[in-house]
């Protein structure tokens, strides 16, 4: 055999067993995206309990739609069979924007169709797929490689399963299955102070010929100059906002702009969407129950009212860089490849150095992690909610789109959404990458985002 011709041999073997390896993945996707349908009483997949979203049921059909029109429109040659339901199916909403939808359950296909359609898209992504691997499949059309997007496929699949775990946390108690969370140690008191970061240069995105997936958003790698700020050591918990709460920061026009001094008012929104006021005091909204107010856990808000708790504070949200300046260190002999060192954050680590990978519904104290300090002296940095930015999120320099996806970013390229970083109880350890980015409009409450503040 030529040289060449067995460059390309190990090559295709190579292909193939990582092919495998994310098939393995994308089954265990599945069987997350699975668990979190089977916690809605049968009853209640036809509910919407966000407004702003699709029903319930709209995510059942969207997961296999998606796989199925991702591979349909790059390397498959094949029909399900289901036009109309690949097309109902294939897109989701973009929340606050564009009006409430006004669809009524009985617009929606029976449970019994949608569960066929989905057993069948199945079966059939399945099928071609393992024919894929097995015959060396040919390159993706537009120079884009099968375990390219499987990646897609997968990440696409976990981020709904951490929607849908939000949707789900607005649903009534009673329209839900009961699960437990596992107990976890009280924490020691929490310690608020600022973490004083010097001047230097941070590396944000990842390299294009990197051998490492990232979304389109994540590329070209480049430096950013830092200027010296102090970023506080841990997320602002309830305590922290009950008492922006108590100084009547909710009343006070000068903590908001325009733009959400208007919404905050139109909306009659006075706390935030997990609380909920009762005569003798505050509870959480917790997944399952509702439970006494945890003071020394994160508060989930919306970027506007985090905004204003900054404002109120005296300082400002972290910029894009700022954050990950303090998650990762300066670019050179302090950078960190992960928050917490050299060990990716995989389900071995979590519930040791974090609050992420499904293990949880709900948050845990800011503090419940020592082990989590980065580089730079700043903890709980991913899981147990993302942060919010300062960042309207835009495109890095270089930036493509993904020919097969082109408005997975850029129809968000909209001066209206802000990049956040980190991660959630319920966020895959895949996606808590130093390059990965998320984002949302100012006036969205319902994700598991808080925040931490900088001064300059």
């Amino acid at each position: 055999m030529l040289a060449a011709e067995k460059a390309v041999a190990v090559s295709q073997v190579v292909s193939q067993e990582l092919s495998r390896q994310l098939i393995e993945r994308m089954a265990a996707a599945r069987r997350q995206s699975d668990a979190i349908f089977s916690l809605v009483r049968t009853g209640s997949l036809y509910e919407r309990p966000i407004p702003e979203r699709h029903r319930i049921i709209f995510y059942v059909g969207h997961l296999e739609a998606f796989d199925w029109n991702l591979l349909t429109n790059t390397i498959l040659e094949s029909t399900s069979g289901h036009a109309e339901l690949d097309r109902l199916f294939a897109f989701g909403i973009d929340p606050v924007g564009g009006g409430l939808p006004t669809d009524l359950p009985s617009d929606w296909p029976s449970l019994d169709a949608v569960r066929d359609y989905v057993a069948g898209v199945r079966g059939a992504v399945d099928q071609h797929l393992e024919t894929m691997i097995s015959e060396a499949h040919p390159p993706a059309r537009n120079d884009f490689t099968l375990p390219a997007l499987l990646n897609v496929a997968i990440e696409h699949r976990l981020m709904h399963a951490e929607t849908l775990a939000y949707m789900l946390h607005q649903l009534p108690l009673d329209r839900k299955v009961k699960q437990f969370d596992a107990p976890y140690l009280a924490s020691r008191p929490v310690l608020h102070r600022g973490v004083a970061l010097p001047a230097g240069r941070v590396t944000m995105g990842l390299d294009r010929n990197s051998e490492k997936f990232g979304w389109d958003n994540e590329y070209e790698a480049h430096t950013v100059e830092v200027p010296a700020f102090e970023i506080d050591r841990y997320k602002v918990t309830n305590q922290q906002y009950l008492e922006f709460v108590a100084a009547g920061g909710y009343e006070t026009r000068a903590y908001w702009n325009d733009e959400d001094w208007a919404w905050k008012t139109a909306q009659g929104i006075s706390h935030p969407l997990f609380w909920k006021k009762e005569d003798h005091g505050w509870l959480w909204r917790a997944m399952f129950d509702e439970v006494p107010l945890p003071l020394d856990w994160p508060v989930y808000v919306s970027h506007a009212e985090a905004s204003a708790y900054s404002r109120w504070a005296g300082k400002s949200l972290p910029t894009e860089a700022e954050w990950q300046c303090a998650a990762y260190g300066h670019t050179g002999e302090d950078a960190r490849p992960y928050s917490t060192g050299s060990e990716a954050p995989d389900s071995r680590l979590n519930g040791k150095v974090g609050n992420f990978d499904f293990e949880r519904w709900d948050p845990v104290p800011v503090n419940a992690y020592p082990e989590s300090q980065s580089a730079m002296g700043v903890h709980d940095m991913f899981g147990n909610g993302w942060e919010w930015t300062s960042t309207v999120f835009g495109p890095f320099p270089g930036f493509k789109a993904f020919p097969f996806y082109r408005g997975y970013s850029a129809d968000f390229f909209d001066g209206q959404h802000f990049v956040m970083k980190g991660g959630s109880a319920r966020t895959a350890a895949c996606m808590l990458r130093s390059t990965f980015r998320n984002w949302f409009q100012a006036h969205y409450q319902y994700v598991y985002a808080g925040f931490r503040c900088v001064s300059r």
